[in-house]
């Protein structure tokens, strides 16, 4: 399959190429990675730049509910809190998605309908990817005929450690294609690539392949969202518009529960990829609680005191 981007038509037109080229990325430096990671996460930030910040990540988050036992009912209150996150203090901002899986996602889009909150739908087998690519496809295929206005796909990470990367990238490439006009977040399950190189080289494969957003997690293995992670995650992204002119958007998922965490997340994209990416079309939040606390936090900075969880509504 032809790559959609033609200046990269070399590096992804056979395995061994796209191999050399994915080996050919710089190394990554684990301890200068780390500790740049470490030290952006100590900037302090207050008053009117602090609200600004709690507004702008709510307005990022993909509120989300992946669970078995999910329901119509406790989806549509998912949206409707999405939609209106504080019923007390109508300028709080709407949350950027609603992320279901994909027999939910018809129910969301009913939820959502001119709302302007996206409906996204996990698919390729989510989490664990195992399955038959044509399986794969018509999960895309389903949740987009249900409504969804974007696709998070989970990459074969047996395949990709195998080294076995034009696999991987043509999976990607069948999955952009069924998507449509949905956008597509391509999530590697960073705590299994083991190394941080390996996550550079996951990023950039995404990237080849049309990914619309790279994502870290899918939430569901011990490792998730870090800022190390999401901060070489950046990197790429802001490398990979400087080489192409294309711009890719982050999604950190899985673990960022709180205002002072997500604020870090923030001065990451800022300090690293730019004030462009501090947009919810080019960054995201994967969570569920974060939301809460975020909640929480805004009205403390608006009332003078700190109201504690029973004010919010729980997911």
């Amino acid at each position: 399959m032809p790559t959609t981007l033609p200046a990269f038509a070399d590096a992804t037109a056979s395995d061994s190429a796209l191999r050399r080229f994915l080996h050919g990325l710089p190394g990554v430096d684990p301890v200068g990675l780390e500790a740049r990671a470490a030290a952006l996460g100590t900037r302090s930030i207050k008053t009117t730049a602090k609200a600004y910040a709690i507004d702008l990540a709510i307005s990022m988050i993909d509120l989300t509910t992946l669970e078995g036992a999910d329901t119509p009912g406790k989806v549509r209150a998912l949206a409707a809190k999405a939609v209106n996150p504080d019923p007390t203090d109508r300028t709080t901002p709407r949350t950027a998605a609603v992320c279901v899986y994909p027999d939910m996602a018809a129910t969301a889009a009913a939820a959502l309908a001119g709302s302007g909150v996206k409906v996204a739908s996990v698919a390729t087998a989510f989490p664990a990817g195992r399955a038959a690519l044509d399986v794969k496809l018509a999960d895309v295929r389903d949740a987009v005929a249900a409504g969804a206005d974007e696709i998070d796909m989970v990459i074969d990470r047996g395949a990709f450690l195998a080294g076995r990367y034009l696999k991987v990238y043509e999976e990607i490439l069948a999955v952009k294609a069924e998507c449509g006009s949905a956008r597509l977040k391509v999530i590697f399950e960073t705590g299994e690539l083991s190394t941080y190189d390996n996550i550079r080289r996951a990023s950039w494969l995404g990237m080849l392949a049309g990914a619309d957003f790279i994502k870290t997690s899918t939430g569901k293995v011990a490792v998730n969202a870090t800022p190390a992670n999401t901060l070489l995650m950046l990197e790429a992204v802001r490398d990979f518009r400087a080489q192409t002119g294309v711009q890719v958007g982050v999604k950190p998922a899985g673990g960022i529960r709180t205002s002072k965490d997500a604020i870090k997340f923030l001065v990451l994209v800022n300090e690293t990829a730019g004030e462009d990416w501090l947009d919810n079309h080019w960054f995201r939040f994967g969570a569920s609680s974060l939301l809460n606390d975020l909640l929480m936090q805004r009205q403390k900075l608006s009332t003078g005191r700190y109201s504690g969880p029973d004010y919010v509504t729980v997911d």
